[in-house]
C-alpha cells in the first residue's frame, strides 16, 4: 500500500484560502440572486428560460 505524500503547511494554507474565497464569492452570488430573485425571473420569463427553474 502507498503512503501519501505529505502536504507542505503553505501549500495547505494556499488551499484554504482558495476554498474560502470560492466560498465568499458564492455566497455574494447567491445573496445578490436572492435580492434581485423577481427581476432575474421576469427577465428569464421575457427570454423564454424560464422553464428551467
Amino acid at each position: 500500500m502507498k503512503q501519501a505524500l505529505p502536504i507542505s503547511l503553505s501549500a495547505t494554507a494556499w488551499i484554504a484560502l482558495g476554498m474560502m474565497a470560492f466560498a465568499a464569492a458564492s455566497g455574494l452570488a447567491f445573496a445578490s440572486w436572492l435580492d434581485k430573485d423577481a427581476g432575474i425571473f421576469m427577465s428569464l420569463v421575457e427570454a423564454g428560460m424560464s422553464w428551467c427553474f
